[in-house]
């Protein structure tokens, strides 16, 4: 296992909240990241943890260190949604997720303050640390040629949450390399070079397992391919194959 500077991190401020009966936070973390708490969860001091990016499902979170069992209060995440909308829409461009991504960065913040950012007709919702949501609401005042206004609010609206789209497969079995390879439409080959690659992730953790058996209700992450959640069997063709049902987030 690598010791990464990561990895290290999580390390200290697991140690940090065990030893001083306090929380602790990490930055906003992606995908892989996270994957390296998982393999480093078992050396970890018995403090306690929650995963929490401002909103169910995120795909960039936090890690805490700490729960009320353990330390007897609660103590909230650092966590901020900022509204960023055209000062007049009908004269505003059509702004993608890297055009407001793009903009924050250009103002010197480093990418693990910002976590998810939510673009709708117009405006987006990015979430950000506490220390960051002023600045950006004090700073951010152009996306590309559009004029802006931020904003702090409570949540965003709920048309913004993920949206899934519903779908069947037939297989041969649960096997996560043929779930994926019919659902991304990629070859098998393609499929298990991913898995190779350590771009697949279930519930948060990498696998490289392609025979891993799906249940109902796992989340699957492939990096450049999308995500879905497996829903589970639903039926049986006359072959004998299965019938699959999953969501793939759109």
């Amino acid at each position: 296992m690598n010791d990464s500077i990561i990895k290290r991190r999580m390390l200290d401020l697991a140690d940090i909240a065990d030893r001083r009966s306090q929380y602790t936070f990490t930055a906003f973390l992606n995908e892989a990241e996270l994957a390296e708490f998982y393999e480093i969860l078992p050396q970890l001091p018995p403090v306690g943890y929650t995963v929490w990016g401002g909103r169910e499902n995120a795909e960039r979170n936090m890690l805490r260190f700490g729960s009320i069992e353990n330390l007897g209060y609660e103590e909230p995440f650092p966590i901020c949604c900022v509204q960023v909308a055209p000062l007049q829409k009908k004269f505003a461009d059509d702004l993608s997720h890297r055009d407001f991504l793009g903009a924050v960065m250009h103002l010197g913040i480093e990418r693990q303050e910002i976590g998810d950012i939510l673009v709708g007709e117009k405006e987006a919702y990015l979430f950000c640390t506490e220390t960051m949501a002023e600045y950006i609401c004090r700073e951010l005042e152009t996306v590309r040629h559009t004029s802006v206004r931020c904003t702090v609010v409570e949540n965003p609206p709920e048309m913004l949450t993920e949206k899934r789209q519903e779908g069947e497969i037939q297989a041969a079995s649960e096997r996560i390399d043929g779930v994926i390879s019919k659902i991304c439409r990629i070859s098998r080959s393609e499929c298990s070079e991913l898995f190779r690659r350590g771009l697949v992730f279930v519930n948060g953790r990498a696998i490289e397992n392609t025979s891993y058996i799906l249940k109902a209700g796992d989340k699957v992450s492939v990096r450049g391919q999308g995500k879905f959640e497996y829903c589970g069997i639903i039926g049986h063709t006359r072959k004998g194959n299965l019938i699959l049902q999953y969501e793939r987030y759109v």
